[in-house]
């Protein structure tokens, strides 16, 4: 019964833990449509020249519809993309 109880609550914690992360980097990434250049800046390889590329691209264009599209600013490949794209995000789809 010891031992059930040790990894009951072994499980729980792990269940508690993960979940907890899962929503800390949910609530982490970058909204490609709203960060700043400071918080472009802070995603792995990119620097000042292409965050300010993202923000122009951003306001000619109005708006990234998917994450997807950042492939289309200048500085940033598909190598790069790959790099990010699990830390940006356009935000919530709004249903009518």
């Amino acid at each position: 019964m010891r031992n059930f109880k040790l990894f009951f609550t072994t499980v729980t914690l792990l269940v508690f833990l993960f979940s907890g992360y899962a929503l800390t980097q949910e609530a982490t990434k970058v909204n490609i449509n709203t960060a700043t250049v400071e918080e472009l800046v802070t995603l792995p390889g990119v620097g000042d020249s292409v965050a300010k590329n993202i923000v122009e691209h951003r306001e000619k264009n109005g708006g990234f519809k998917t994450t997807e599209e950042l492939i289309n600013v200048k500085g940033i490949g598909e190598k790069k993309f790959e790099k990010i794209k699990d830390l940006v995000t356009v935000g919530e789809s709004k249903k009518g």
